[in-house]
Parts: C-alpha cells; sequence; structure tokens
C-alpha cells in the first residue's frame, strides 16, 4: 500500500523558513565562510527550527533545487580532463581506497565510540556528499539531521583547520578567495536552455533507471557526459546555484525542529573525531602514494582532503599545485560515493547493516523531537 504523503505546511510557514535561509546565506556570504549559502540557510533555519519558530519546507523544493546542484557538479568535467586522465590513474585508484577504507575506519568510531545507529554511522562516515548523503542516508532509514549535520560539522572543521595543517607541514599560509563564476545578468539564454535540458533529462533519466538520489545524481551525469563532449561549456549562474545552496540548507535546517542542544552537542563531538580520523588517514595515503604516483605530496593531500571541491582548488591555486588535479580527483569522489555508497550498503550483510522494517523516504517536513545518535530512527 502506498505511504500517503506529508501534509503540505501552511504558506507562512515556507516563506518564514525561506526569507530565514536567505537571509543566513547572505550573513555567511558577507563573512566569506566555505559553502556560505548552504551554511548560513542551515544554521540560521536550524536555530530557528530548534527555538521554536513555525519553519517548514516541503520536499519537493529540495528535490528541484539538488538538480541545479547535480548540473553544476558535473559542469565541472573539461574535455582537457580526458587528455591527462592516463596520469591519474594510480592516483585515483588510491582515492577509491582511500574512500572505502576511510568510511570503514569512521563508521566503526561513530557506531562504537559516538553511539550512532548503523545506517546512520554508514551514511555519516563517507569522506564528501553532504547533501547525496544526507539524501540517499534519509531514504535507507538513517537519520537525516544527524547524517547532515556531521557532514556540515566536517566540512567547516576541515576548512577552517585545514590551512593550520598545510601550514604546519608543508609551510604554506592560504591567499584570498578569487571571485566566482558568472552572474546571472551575463548568462546567455543558450547556454542556459543546455543547462536545464541536463537537469531535467538526466533527471528523468535517473528516475526511470531506479538510480539511488536520482534529483542530483542523473542530472550530474547528463551535465559531466555534455561537457565532456565538448559541446558546452556553461555552467549554472551564481545566484542559481546560491538558491539552490539556501533551499538545500533551508530544508536540512527545518528538521531540526524540536531537536534538542544536547543532540547537537553530542553530534558535534562525534563530527570533530571522524574529521580527525578523515585528515589523518588522507595524510597517511598521500604520503604513501606520492613515491609510487610520482606526484607531489601536498597535491594528493589537498587531493584527497575530505573537503569541497571549490575550497580545495582555491588552495591549490595559492599553492601554485595542479589544481586540474585536485579538482578532478575530489569531483570523482562525489561520483565514487554517490554510485557506490548505497551500492555497498546493499550488498553489506543484515548481521552488519541491520535494515530498518519500514524505511520512510520522505519524511514529515516537521520531525518529532529527535532520539541521541545510538537510538533507532523515529517511525
Amino acid at each position: 500500500m502506498a505511504k500517503p504523503k506529508a501534509p503540505r505546511p501552511p504558506i507562512h510557514k515556507i516563506l518564514l523558513a525561506l526569507v530565514i535561509g536567505a537571509l543566513g546565506g547572505w550573513l555567511a556570504s558577507l563573512l566569506q565562510i566555505p559553502l556560505a549559502w548552504m551554511i548560513g540557510a542551515m544554521c540560521a533555519t536550524t536555530v530557528a527550527a530548534m527555538s521554536g519558530l513555525p519553519v517548514a519546507l516541503p520536499i519537493v523544493f529540495r528535490t528541484a533545487m539538488v538538480a541545479v546542484l547535480g548540473v553544476m557538479l558535473g559542469s565541472g568535467f573539461a574535455p582537457e580532463i580526458l587528455d591527462r586522465i592516463g596520469d591519474w590513474v594510480l592516483s585515483l585508484l588510491g582515492l577509491a581506497t582511500y574512500t572505502l577504507v576511510a568510511t570503514a575506519v569512521v563508521a566503526v568510531f561513530l557506531r562504537k565510540v559516538a553511539g550512532y545507529d548503523p545506517i546512520t554511522a554508514y551514511f555519516s562516515a563517507a569522506p564528501g556528499g553532504l547533501s547525496e548523503m544526507m539524501i540517499i542516508g534519509g531514504e535507507k532509514g538513517g537519520d537525516e539531521r544527524i547524517i547532515s549535520l556531521t557532514h556540515t560539522s566536517r566540512i567547516l572543521l576541515v576548512v577552517l583547520t585545514l590551512p593550520f595543517v598545510l601550514q604546519w607541514i608543508f609551510g604554506f599560509t592560504p591567499g584570498p578567495r578569487p571571485p566566482g563564476g558568472i552572474p546571472l545578468a551575463e548568462a546567455q539564454a543558450g547556454d542556459m536552455l543546455v543547462l536545464t535540458v541536463c537537469g531535467i533529462v538526466g533527471f528523468v533519466l535517473a528516475k526511470l533507471a531506479r538510480l539511488p538520489a536520482a534529483a542530483i545524481l542523473g542530472p550530474m551525469i547528463v551535465s559531466a557526459a555534455v561537457h565532456l563532449a565538448g559541446w558546452s561549456d556553461a555552467k549554472p549562474p551564481n545566484e542559481l546555484v546560491a538558491a539552490a545552496q539556501v533551499v538545500e540548507g533551508t530544508t536540512i535546517g527545518c528538521r531540526f525542529a524540536g531537536v534538542g542542544l544536547k543532540l547537537v552537542g553530542r553530534t558535534l563531538l562525534a563530527a570533530l573525531g571522524s574529521t580527525f580520523l578523515l585528515v589523518g588517514s588522507c595524510l597517511l595515503f598521500a604520503v604513501l602514494l606520492s613515491p609510487v604516483t610520482d606526484l607531489p605530496t601536498i597535491a594528493l593531500f589537498l587531493a584527497y582532503a575530505p573537503g569541497g571541491v571549490a575550497e580545495m582548488s582555491l588552495i591549490a591555486l595559492a599553492l601554485s599545485v595542479d589544481a586540474a588535479l585536485v579538482a578532478t580527483h575530489h569531483i570523482v569522489r562525489i561520483f565514487f560515493i554517490v554510485a557506490c555508497t548505497p551500492l555497498l550498503f546493499q550488498l553489506l550483510p543484515a548481521r552488519i547493516m541491520p535494515r530498518p522494517a519500514n524505511p520512510a523516504p520522505e519524511p514529515p517536513p516537521e520531525p518529532p523531537p529527535g532520539p541521541p545518535p545510538g537510538s533507532p530512527k523515529d517511525d
């Protein structure tokens, strides 16, 4: 029997959530916080939700806007990458190995030390993919709020601490942030049409193929194919990407309605431990693989670091490190995580990864107060 749809929240809750999210993203952008529009919107709406303000956002808003993020990720693949990909085979294989090993180590830590349930621990452990792991993890029965908070904390911790790690190990001091891409006013109608088609066609094909997280994975694959073929070099304009991040961050924040500060504090401590493990294993892999791949240790470290594509590419540019190598590895990492994480989840035996009896693919917009990380997911 089909699950009844959650009732649509009142319009005043939707508008209030979007206004608070947009203001939070704007403030974060002024402060030059990494992933400003998403993290700012999420933090603002999280505070609003935990304070009891009437905020909510239907799941359809997120479904539409994560397609924009998928197209953006796919647009990072340029034809020139194909000419150099052969030089990076060993490092890309090492990246896949690092992703699997790091995910396993962090999942055990989150399960045994932090007390997460198995599904939430698994999807919180991947070294990347905040939006993707939150979407897929929720579909599989994990606690979306804990998954999203764990990944968001990881991104903040990595970006805030990595410059100090690089300065301590490599003597590096980061430079200023470069300007973003083209503004919406300079976007060409033909380019926007191509990107729109990538989003729509990718989503439809992914749904037909029953791919996980179809709204982001389908547009990402089609966009990557179009850009690798050289048919377009267009990227979504800054304003559209910012709007998508605001909606995504606002949706995440609204799910913290009724969640207590104790749960947030416990999750932040768990994220601190998992980030330490991820960065430490990243450095270990970089040191071991550098003599095998003939690539500089710092380049591999940045290519494997569990941070965002833009932020790691920025540091690579400031260091005169191969930014194409760093960006390509991070984009491939996202593809690998999105594609392989749900497949490995299905292959794990039930004694290691017990499945919930009734996983909820679409949690209600305003969940009741959540259990501590070690408790089962809300029904």
